[in-house]
């Protein structure tokens, strides 16, 4: 069972094991219930995760998906990457994590993408149907598919085909951008008829997602465990 812990002006919460580290930035749901077991459950794998909180306090557990999405219009690029920035600090200085990577969920899955682009720290980038749509929203100031063929480490990204936010024509640029990386490799993980946001308790009571989720989520960990193997 994780802790909540005070970094700098943000709180994040915390699942600590061992050497090797996972920074969660989450989807809509912000540090709910799901997410604190994902992070729970990499600990179990001897993994440390650390999870971004978006929302400062505010998650599923405590209101309802409309303020949450009022709150992600408010959501500022740069302020975003800087929070994620000194977690990975956190991990790498102060818990001695020796291998770090990222992974994210929608929004977080976009902010993966991003933040991987920019720290080279980063072992692995990790996004489940990241949130990228072409036409960038009046909140986003990066590109991220854009920038994805700016990472140079080992990327894994999962997308439904069914995604009523992000165009298949956008997820096949994002992967031919990382296809284009002269280093790095690109696993991608398709699933046809399964929607935007299928590794959300929430919507799997559609059978696509569920089914969806359940190949999705062991490739993630075995992903997570190749690529930070040795530390």
């Amino acid at each position: 069972m994780g802790v909540t812990v005070r970094i700098g002006q943000q709180d994040a919460y915390l699942a600590r094991v061992g050497r090797a580290g996972m920074l969660l930035l989450p989807m809509i749901t912000g540090i709910g219930e799901q997410v604190r077991e994902w992070a729970d459950e990499l600990a179990g794998e001897g993994i440390t995760a650390l999870v971004w909180d978006p929302f400062k306090g505010r998650s599923s557990d405590n209101s309802t998906r409309e303020e949450l999405s009022a709150l992600l219009r408010e959501l500022d690029d740069d302020a975003a990457l800087a929070e994620q920035a000194e977690l990975l600090d956190y991990l790498t200085e102060e818990l001695g994590c020796t291998k770090v990577g990222v992974m994210g969920w929608c929004l977080g899955g976009r902010f993966a993408l991003l933040l991987g682009a920019r720290d080279r720290r980063a072992v692995n980038v990790i996004a489940f149907h990241p949130t990228v749509p072409s036409e960038l929203a009046p909140q986003h100031t990066y590109d991220a598919i854009g920038e994805a063929g700016a990472i140079t480490a080992p990327v894994l990204v999962s997308y439904p085909s069914a995604d009523t936010l992000v165009p298949n024509t956008d997820f096949e640029a994002l992967e031919a951008s990382l296809q284009a990386r002269t280093s790095g490799a690109t696993f991608t993980q398709y699933f046809p008829g399964a929607e935007h946001g299928f590794t959300d308790r929430s919507r799997q009571e559609k059978q696509v997602n569920a089914d969806a989720y359940r190949l999705a989520w062991p490739q993630a960990l075995a992903f997570i465990r190749a690529t930070t193997a040795g530390h």
